[in-house]
């Protein structure tokens, strides 16, 4: 069996449940910071580093950005092998697109334990 080392998932199912998964999460993640903030009559720095100080907000937003990651990754990969054939012009824009993703995450990373 050949394995594609540029996926994220195993197979076409579970890239689809884990697409799902994660629109899901991110979509969660959207409607709760969105009536957050119809919610706050006053978003200054304070209360913002209120809210990411605690801990379900911290394990929340990298669940999201775990989210973005696996999403990104399989979306990408969909998206250039379905339109750009040649192999080594897909292999570096996907690996441009895969490093901005991991920085993304670990910045992510980085910013919200730093609070």
């Amino acid at each position: 069996m050949v394995k594609i080392a540029s996926t994220f998932g195993r197979s076409g199912t579970h890239d689809f449940v884990l697409l799902r998964a994660s629109a899901v999460i991110m979509a969660a993640y959207l409607i709760f910071m969105v009536c957050w903030f119809l919610s706050t009559p006053a978003v200054t720095y304070e209360v913002w580093v209120g809210l990411y100080s605690n801990l379900a907000m911290k394990v929340f937003t990298l669940l999201t950005l775990t989210g973005l990651l696996i999403h990104g990754w399989i979306g990408i990969w969909q998206v250039l092998t379905d339109y750009v054939k040649c192999s080594r012009l897909r292999g570096v824009i996907q690996y441009i697109f895969v490093v901005a993703l991991v920085v993304y995450w670990f910045t992510g990373l980085f910013v919200l334990w730093g609070v």
